[in-house]
């Protein structure tokens, strides 16, 4: 199993915004090959801070999907004018040894 891990902080104060949008996503990733599930979580200390995870069969389906035009399709529901912060984004792999 792969888990790739995004964390990203938000610069312009749009955290609930960005909430809003992963709560009401349009689930693009759900029908990708390999994938297993998505949690998204934000410290309980930093409401602009959010830490995207997702599992997959195999690190070659995730980047399938990364690369693909759904992926790019799955962002058009971000809010417009967001800005991130870019000391604070940061992609993550790792490869899942138990469960």
């Amino acid at each position: 199993m792969f888990l790739a891990i995004s964390r990203f902080s938000i610069a312009n104060d749009m955290g609930k915004e960005v909430t809003d949008a992963f709560r009401f996503r349009p689930h693009h990733v759900d029908h990708a090959q390999g994938f297993i599930r998505m949690e998204v979580a934000n410290p309980s200390d930093n409401d602009q801070e959010f830490w995207l995870l997702t599992w997959w069969q195999e690190e070659a389906d995730f980047q399938a999907w990364h690369h693909s035009h759904a992926y790019r399709d799955s962002h058009q529901g971000m809010p417009k004018g967001l800005k991130l912060d870019p000391e604070r984004t940061k992609m993550m792999y790792f490869q899942v040894v138990a469960q």
